[in-house]
């Protein structure tokens, strides 16, 4: 007997027995979720056409007066105008497309759910007893284990990938939202009370209004977080920039790998500097 070895007799696994479960589901709900795929892939396509129908040219000129509106500087207008140029000149446009509208699915349906989670947990001791370690969870797990159940349910392709990216994606707005809500100044939720506004009054006229600043700064690490888990989602078939740093990477074509990876970069600090303008505006506009 080893005494340095754990015990094998003491070991178990469980990874076979869960495997076999996640088939037996998705082939007994295969029609659901064929049903979830049809939407999914529907909504995506949908966001990558009206991106698509925007002319190039325009599409700069929304990001440059989005950056100037912003930043309120010519030449910040001008910086993400030209590096947005060099995408669409690297022959990269139409991939990058295709990336934003996962992207952009993804943070929408974060929104959609990371929002009200939030306020739950922010309103509720006992939501966020349940929900907090389910998010300490999720923000610890490594970005790839999300893949596996995504496929074993969806098969490879954007809706694996959607899933996998809006779970990675989900915690940070839901955690800003419940901290923005919270950390509101006591005296004038006290306020708001004793002037007999009811608690959901309390919350959409005072709460949430005072948080704006903190929840967009949630959005904010939503769309990073989203823009880089998008990439990964390449190992399991989701098209764009992150798919052909994937081939690039398997043909060890280090030069073909770095034009998407700059225009991944570029995207994704015009993403920040947009969102994070539009944090510094919703923090005046409360002050």
């Amino acid at each position: 007997m080893n005494i340095t070895k754990f015990p094998e007799n003491l070991q178990f696994d469980i990874g076979d027995s869960i495997d076999i479960w996640i088939k037996a589901y998705s082939r007994e709900h295969r029609e659901v979720f064929m049903g979830i795929k049809s939407v999914v892939i529907g909504a995506i396509q949908g966001i990558n056409w009206v991106l698509s129908v925007i002319p190039w040219w325009l599409m700069i000129i929304l990001v440059m007066g989005l950056g100037f509106y912003v930043s309120k500087k010519k030449r910040v207008a001008l910086l993400y105008g030209s590096m947005l140029f060099f995408v669409g000149a690297s022959g990269l446009w139409a991939l990058m497309l295709e990336t934003l509208s996962i992207v952009i699915a993804s943070v929408l349906l974060s929104l959609v759910i990371g929002f009200p989670l939030g306020i739950l947990i922010a309103m509720s001791k006992r939501a966020e007893s349940v929900i907090r370690p389910i998010l300490d969870l999720m923000q610890t797990m490594p970005s790839f284990v999300y893949l596996v159940p995504a496929v074993m349910l969806f098969s490879i392709g954007k809706t694996p990938a959607l899933m996998a990216t809006t779970i990675y994606a989900v915690v940070p707005m839901i955690r800003m939202t419940s901290h923005g809500i919270t950390h509101v100044d006591k005296e004038v939720v006290e306020a708001a009370k004793s002037f007999g506004s009811t608690m959901m009054q309390t919350l959409i006229k005072v709460q949430i209004p005072q948080a704006k600043s903190t929840i967009m700064t949630g959005v904010n690490q939503t769309i990073m977080m989203a823009m880089s888990m998008v990439v990964t989602c390449a190992l399991i078939g989701a098209n764009g920039l992150g798919m052909e740093i994937l081939l690039a990477t398997n043909r060890t074509e280090m030069g073909k790998a770095l034009m998407p990876g700059i225009s991944i970069v570029i995207v994704a600090i015009i993403l920040d500097r947009l969102t994070q303008g539009f944090v510094k505006e919703s923090g005046a506009e409360i002050q």
